[in-house]
């Protein structure tokens, strides 16, 4: 059973992950990021309105997705990262890559 959501319109796909980017979880939104991209998506954003946490392994799915959307002509970004997620890829310099931003509700 997926919990991964993908909202999809035009070439667009939003992937709202139900978890934590670790390895446990790492097969299941790879394959659904996979498949959106098979299925026409350009512009990927991944809500992580619901990730508390990114492992190595998760950061590797990242930057493979990222690279994999912009082989397709297309962009990736991250949206409603916790603080702590982006102090981690400010860190890793990962947002260089692609567009990351943070959740309004931290932000208050």
């Amino acid at each position: 059973m997926s919990n991964t959501t993908i909202t999809r319109k035009d070439h667009q796909a939003i992937v709202q992950p139900a978890g934590d980017v670790v390895a446990a979880q790492v097969p299941e939104l790879r394959s659904a990021l996979r498949g959106a991209i098979a299925e026409g998506a350009r512009e990927m954003t991944l809500d992580f309105s619901r990730v508390r946490m990114v492992d190595s392994t998760g950061l590797g799915l990242l930057i493979s997705a990222h690279n994999s959307v912009r082989k397709a002509g297309g962009c990736l970004s991250v949206i409603h990262a916790s603080r702590e997620i982006l102090e981690l890829f400010q860190s890793m310099r990962i947002h260089q890559h692609f567009s990351v931003a943070g959740d309004p509700a931290e932000e208050r």
